[in-house]
């Protein structure tokens, strides 16, 4: 993403916002939704891992497929 982006700076020099160009912000904010949406599927994943070792470790009674189905 090679672009003009611009600072805008207070008084002291201190970078309080920056100006990009359009179509790199649309870019930006996909990459940005692909980023948190592999979060959440990161985050899923090591609670459903932390629910099977409580299983493992006779902590938690796993349910059905059927119990499942019916909070649906």
């Amino acid at each position: 993403m090679e672009s003009e982006v611009k600072y805008l700076t207070d008084e002291k020099g201190k970078r309080m916002a920056v100006q990009v160009p359009y179509e790199d912000w649309k870019l930006l904010t996909q990459e940005n939704e692909k980023l948190k949406q592999l979060l959440r599927v990161k985050s899923d994943l090591q609670e459903a891992f932390q629910e099977v070792k409580a299983h493992q470790d006779g902590k938690k009674e796993l349910k059905s497929l059927d119990q499942l189905l019916d909070e649906l």
